[in-house]
């Protein structure tokens, strides 16, 4: 009688959250890129007319802070959660940092605002995780 039990029906592919979850990210890391390399570039553009190396610095610095930002957010939340606020807290404070240098303020100016921004973001972020543990 066991050929006469039911079997479980065959599922087709079903897409998971994870490809879902993988967009999203990339997404976001994408548009951060390219507001931060916008921003990047017309810091160095320094009231002169924009021209290629202008364009070509905005996409590099965009590019890696995309490729960073994508980086955190893909094996960030596999650290243990101080070190990924730690891990967040520094990529900001850095990328506000040099943002800031840019500007022409002095290199304790920026390094002054780059350390309190990192702080600040980086106690969110350890608030952030901190609250949402299972």
């Amino acid at each position: 009688m066991a050929h006469a039990a039911p079997t479980a029906p065959r599922r087709h592919w079903q897409a998971t959250g994870t490809d879902d979850m993988f967009k999203g990210q990339l997404t976001r890391a994408l548009l951060l890129g390219l507001v931060y390399g916008v921003w990047a570039a017309f810091m160095r553009r320094d009231t002169g007319g924009v021209d290629a190396g202008n364009v070509f610095y905005g996409i590099l610095c965009g590019a890696v802070f995309a490729g960073i930002m994508f980086t955190l957010a893909r094996f960030g939340p596999r650290l243990m959660r101080e070190l990924h606020a730690t891990a967040y807290g520094a990529f900001g404070g850095i990328a506000v940092g040099y943002l800031y240098s840019m500007a022409d303020h002095s290199i304790l100016r920026s390094c002054w605002v780059g350390f309190i921004t990192g702080i600040a973001i980086g106690l969110a972020a350890f608030y952030r995780y901190y609250t949402r543990e299972p």
